[in-house]
């Protein structure tokens, strides 16, 4: 991907964590420094196929995950947040994420079903494109795209 294209991405990324996350632009904002290694992370993604097949996945750590569905699902801070739920916003946030990505495409093509897990599901020939370090409220969420062989 090219600096415009990473550039789009972090829009994309930066208009959907305001439109459904913080309601405003700014919390999101480009990692600076050493990116650390995730502890207990939790990966979300959506394949898309058609004219073009591959991957967005966000990955960040189970307690931000945990945060962004209280902030997704308008919860209260403290509020246990249960598997369903995690699965259901955190999917609904990479989902919307994939959707605007798939739409910089020139080719059309459909968006799987986002899913969430532990870790990203190897696909053989996979290549990563691209990755955006991002800081949400100063924690880490890394912004993935990967293009099938």
């Amino acid at each position: 991907m090219n600096d415009t294209a990473v550039d789009q991405m972090y829009a994309i990324a930066e208009q959907v964590f305001s439109a459904m996350i913080d309601g405003d632009v700014g919390p999101l904002q480009p990692w600076m420094g050493d990116v650390p290694a995730i502890v207990d992370p939790i990966v979300g993604w959506v394949d898309a196929h058609g004219g073009w097949t591959g991957r967005a996945a966000l990955t960040t750590s189970r307690p931000v995950a945990y945060d962004l569905t209280r902030a997704l699902l308008r919860m209260d801070a403290h509020e246990e947040v249960v598997m369903e739920d995690l699965v259901d916003a955190y999917g609904e946030l990479v989902n919307v994420v994939g959707g605007n990505f798939k739409a910089l495409l020139p080719a059309s093509g459909t968006l799987g079903l986002p899913m969430v897990a532990d870790t990203l599901p190897e696909v053989v020939g996979a290549v990563p494109m691209e990755g955006l370090n991002l800081a949400w409220r100063g924690h880490l969420i890394i912004v993935s795209i990967w293009m099938f062989g």
